[in-house]
């Protein structure tokens, strides 16, 4: 058998304690350096954003900041912070927080260079453009978005779109562990399942698994359920907290060329409908989705279970190691102990019978009535 792949991924990764301290030379390098940080205003307040600017600014880099980026950015925000940076003569963006300001700094560094409309390049190398340079620092385990094509926003209608394009992968990661060591419980857990979520759809995806994203997908799903437990009871433990962001990197890695699917279907609606957390939405739904595409998944799910510590090398007792995992977490285990209402059921099914780009990956077709009954068992 005969092998091909189509392989991409961040060119550059530096991970160390401290590895902010090459943002000087990464910003700069340019007549006139201008950085904008991409950020929120948690991170502000938390103090995380000060000593970067001070940092810049000692290098000789001019520094703006845009701190208005809030979960499931609206594409109100992400054309704002894109104005600013044009009208600011910004040379370089640095996206410094979890996914949402990542993938929003992904999409200002590519519209501050190639104006257009985002309703034009939401979907599959659409984006074709050029963009500032793009640093990409993550402060969450999670997401894996700084090694991902992909940017996710949420439309003026609530439904959450993507921007899929290798144009958006950064030119450089920086992964610092004691940026996460701050993070509240339920944040690490809700983003610590999102990576894993991110290995084992990777691993069973219909389209585009290949070797490269097995690989990466396993040493994720390994590195993630391994530390997962250890960083919930001990937050301050750094290797722990190690552990977890190289296992989101890599599960970022795998997802970015074997594509996520109905799990995060799923989980779209709930974000886009009720503004629950992504990595929650995804902690709702996983076990769920996880039994249903059983009839196609097992052997695979199988190969899994001692990736995650399972008693058994089978599919069962995987999906049951997945299930105390979610326990463990200590989030909400029902759509209705998330402020889901039953009446919503029906179109939370049909907004995720919309998100055609992952449901294809899916290995068993999921149909409306399959989205609403995994809504109701969920419930």
């Amino acid at each position: 058998m005969i092998t091909t792949l189509d392989f991409s991924t961040t060119p550059r990764i530096v991970m160390r304690p401290g590895a902010l301290d090459i943002l000087p030379e990464a910003m700069g390098g340019v007549a006139n350096a201008h950085a904008l940080i991409v950020t929120d205003a948690g991170l502000v307040k938390a103090g995380y954003i000060e000593p970067v600017v001070a940092m810049l600014k000692a290098a000789g880099t001019a520094v703006s900041v845009f701190d208005a980026v809030v979960a499931d950015p609206p594409e109100s925000i992400v054309l704002e912070a894109a104005e600013l940076a044009r009208q600011s003569g910004i040379t370089g963006v640095l996206g410094l927080g979890g996914g949402s300001a990542m993938d929003t700094a992904k999409l200002v560094a590519y519209l501050a260079r190639t104006p257009c409309s985002l309703a034009d390049i939401f979907g599959v190398e659409l984006a074709r453009g050029a963009r500032l340079p793009l640093v990409l620092v993550p402060t969450t385990a999670g997401t894996g978005s700084e090694v991902t094509p992909i940017s996710i926003v949420t439309t003026a209608s609530h439904e959450k779109r993507g921007v899929v394009s290798r144009i958006l992968l950064p030119d450089l990661a920086l992964l610092d562990p004691e940026l996460t060591l701050g993070l509240p419980q339920a944040v690490t857990a809700a983003t610590g399942i999102d990576a894993m979520v991110h290995a084992i759809e990777a691993y069973t995806s219909r389209h585009r698994k290949n070797p490269l994203s097995d690989v990466l997908a396993r040493q994720a799903l390994d590195l993630l359920a391994t530390n997962f437990e250890r960083v919930i009871d001990r937050p301050a433990d750094i290797e722990a907290r190690s552990g977890m962001l190289l296992g989101s990197c890599l599960a970022g890695m795998a997802f970015a060329n074997a594509p996520v699917a109905a799990v995060h279907a799923l989980a779209y609606p709930l974000g886009g409908q009720f503004h629950i957390p992504h990595g929650l939405s995804n902690a709702l739904m996983v076990v769920e989705v996880l039994r249903f595409n059983m009839r196609a998944a097992a052997a695979l799910y199988g190969e899994l279970a001692d990736c995650v510590g399972a008693a058994t090398g089978d599919a069962e007792a995987f999906v049951s190691r997945i299930e105390a995992l979610m326990i463990a977490s200590g989030l909400p285990r029902r759509l209705r102990d998330a402020g889901v209402t039953r009446e919503s059921l029906e179109s939370l099914a049909e907004d995720a019978m919309k998100q055609t780009r992952l449901l294809v990956n899916n290995p068993v077709e999921v149909t409306l009535a399959d989205a609403r009954s995994l809504y109701e068992a969920a419930y």
